[in-house]
């Protein structure tokens, strides 16, 4: 009787494989249904003494910052294959969280990312692309959650200082209007707000908050905070009853699986509200894999949130390619389904917001670990992941060693769920391309003559859905178009009566705000230029630089001519650039070098092997002066540079030995009004 039962399991085990190998053959995916093949630990999985805490979903982070600027430049239908890929139901990723930035002007990691209100009395609330991000992640899940979250703010709320709580009831006011032009202006209902990414958060500046938001009838808006670590903000709630009650969730970041005794005593719901960041190879899918699980079990948080949503800015920027897919090619139409999209998947399509996780979860014997949620209404979601250290280290924080083998593993159904007759199979395999599979549907596994009962051969780096739901999908489209590298030869006259965004196309701003404008008063070839629009330094969550720039093109370039008409705007004191080759951007920014060529409206010009000016390569007098327009030529070949203006010569032959690539740039002397118009590239590599 025990050889039949052991051939019969062999058989059905075969058919599992097959399946999961599809056309290229058979492939061991291991799948065991027979607890008489090996020795094997037991895990319960029982509702009986009720269940956990409840889930609150996964997410992912648009900005901290401008991770998204490149998306919007997609022509269709590659842009919203991303954003199905990205945030449709039983499609991809099917994030049931947007987290977005609320753009305050100032660098934020990757770029720049526009207020609603530059100024004290300016409020536009169509300025940047979260916005619309938000609508179309709207569209295509009306359930999906939304967050707001200030990394920097706009620079009149400090009142000369570069801290936002000088004014504890301007900054909140300044908060409430984004959410109520959320709504007034697009429809959209923000359900979070945090305080200030990963900076101190001032306790009564929450609690001002908290009020206002009541005030405005928006209670229903929940508060998280403080989106930094897990001190000392749980202490300070529990010695605060009025804060206690302010905050509805305690959100840290890159929490290493783990909480804080403090924020489990005050009984509020705990989130990774940021995490994961890192390269979106397997090795990143084995860090988002593991701490999907981990984060409840070690650390009871609900809600896992990756930074960033999709990688779509230029990829030498920092942190390069750390999204849960990347897009960031709109010129091409070019993008790629990364593994985190599919790891997600093993959560997101099989879960909501509002299930709860089963008390009976925990690590497996032999390394990995498995969590099990359901609607209370019957259905049964678990999912198994065994990824090794090798494969899993997340960017931060350190990850201690640990050990992942092959073990056998036999689940128990108990209570409500024992008498489950069927178990839909989804399975990832990461690591070697011949042993690889992403998001496979397996054999479903029947449990009619088991008593509730299954055993799962498990290996190293692999992930497993079991579900009662029958709703999964591993969507796709037909291929988009093959990369391709940034156009040699570029060029925008910004002439866009009405532009659906605020930003022209594959410029990223990295200190500064350059947005489309139209000259009233202008009625010839300068009606419609790019203006950089800020006149004051924002309160600043990196190290923005002195002067506003913003980037354009392929970091490779090396030999290159930029032309680009340029206005100073400000008597005496203003000044801009046009620079070629520069080398750095993002957090970085401060440090760029490159070769800058600068005209001032004092009548001189500059040509420096830095932003902030300090390596001077050539300079002079020069009749410039402010209100005028001027156009102005960069020349770069091999070791050598000259400069134009008006079509006539400056400088010429100024040998520039470092860098030997980059990016073209315009920006500003300072933080200053200035325009420009006809920019015009021609590059080779």
């Amino acid at each position: 009787m025990a050889e039949r039962l052991v051939e019969a399991s062999r058989q059905r085990r075969v058919k599992v494989m097959t399946a999961a190998a599809g056309s290229a053959g058979r492939v061991a995916v291991p799948l065991l249904l027979c607890t008489l093949l090996a020795p094997s630990r037991t895990y319960v999985l029982d509702d009986s003494d009720g269940l956990g805490r409840e889930f609150d979903g996964v997410g992912a982070v648009s900005g901290g910052g401008a991770t998204s600027r490149l998306l919007v430049n997609y022509p269709e239908p590659y842009r919203s294959q991303i954003l199905d890929y990205l945030f449709k139901p039983y499609f991809g990723a099917s994030l049931h969280i947007l987290k977005v930035e609320i753009g305050g002007d100032g660098q934020t990691t990757d770029g720049t990312e526009p207020s609603h209100m530059h100024y004290a009395l300016d409020e536009n609330y169509f300025r940047g692309y979260e916005w619309w991000l938000m609508k179309e992640a709207k569209k295509r899940n009306p359930n999906i959650t939304l967050i707001g979250l200030p990394w920097s703010f706009p620079g009149w709320l400090g009142k000369g200082f570069n801290w936002p709580y000088v004014n504890l009831q301007l900054t909140a006011y300044y908060v409430v209007t984004w959410i109520v032009g959320a709504k007034h202006y697009h429809d959209l209902d923000i359900d979070y707000v945090g305080i200030w990414n990963e900076r101190t958060c001032d306790t009564n500046y929450i609690k001002v908050l908290r009020k206002m938001l009541n005030d405005q009838g928006l209670q229903r808006v929940k508060i998280i905070a403080s989106d930094n670590l897990w001190e000392p903000i749980s202490a300070s709630m529990l010695l605060d009853a009025e804060l206690l009650k302010a905050i509805d969730v305690i959100g840290a970041h890159y929490p290493g699986t783990h909480s804080v005794r403090d924020a489990k005593l005050t009984a509020k719901k705990l989130w990774a509200s940021e995490d994961f960041s890192t390269l979106n190879s397997d090795m990143g899918a084995g860090c988002w894999g593991r701490i999907l699980n981990q984060n409840y079990i070690n650390g009871y948080m609900t809600s896992t949130i990756a930074w960033n949503l999709v990688a779509s800015y230029y990829e030498q920027l920092p942190y390069g390619r750390c999204g849960l897919m990347t897009a960031q090619e709109p010129w091409s139409g070019h993008y790629e389904v990364e593994s985190p999209v599919w790891v997600s998947a093993h959560t997101t399509q099989f879960t909501q917001p509002g299930w709860y996780y089963l008390k009976t979860v925990g690590h497996l014997e032999k390394g990995g670990s498995y969590v099990a949620l359901t609607d209370g209404l019957g259905n049964l979601t678990i999912i198994i992941e065994t990824m090794s250290h090798k494969h899993s280290v997340c960017v931060r924080p350190f990850l201690p060693y640990f050990n992942v083998s092959r073990q056998f593993a036999t689940f128990v159904l108990k209570g409500s769920f024992s008498d489950i007759q069927e178990l839909q199979v989804w399975y990832t395999k990461l690591g070697k391309p011949s042993e690889r599979f992403l998001f496979k549907q397996l054999d479903s596994l029947w449990l009619l003559d088991s008593k509730g009962s299954f055993t799962l051969e498990l290996q190293e780096d692999e992930l497993f859905t079991l579900t009662t739901l029958t709703t999964g999908h591993k969507g796709s489209y037909p291929a988009p178009p093959k990369s391709q590298p940034f156009p040699s030869t570029y060029e925008d006259d910004f002439n866009v009566d009405y532009p659906y965004f605020s930003e022209a196309p594959n410029f990223a701003d990295q200190t500064g705000v350059f947005e489309y404008f139209t000259n009233m008063k202008d009625t010839g070839e300068h009606r419609f230029t790019l203006r950089q629009v800020l006149n004051q330094r924002p309160i600043m969550w990196a190290a923005d630089a002195s002067n506003t720039i913003s980037i354009i093109g392929d970091y490779t370039w090396t030999n290159l001519t930029i032309t680009c008409d340029v206005y100073i705007e400000t008597p005496e004191m203003g000044g801009v650039f046009i620079a070629g080759r520069v080398n750095k951007g993002g957090i970085w920014i401060r440090s760029a070098r490159g070769i800058f060529f600068w005209i001032f409206a004092n009548g001189s010009y500059r040509v420096t092997g830095d932003l902030a000016g300090w390596i001077i390569y050539a300079l002079g007098r020069v009749e410039v002066t402010a209100k005028k327009w001027y156009t102005l030529t960069l020349t770069i070949k091999g070791r050598l540079a000259s400069g134009m203006l008006n079509d006539k010569f400056l400088w010429t032959d100024i040998p520039v030995n470092f860098p030997k690539n980059g990016w073209a740039a315009i920006g500003t002397h300072s933080f200053e009004f200035a325009q420009f118009d006809n920019f015009h590239v021609e590059a080779t590599r």
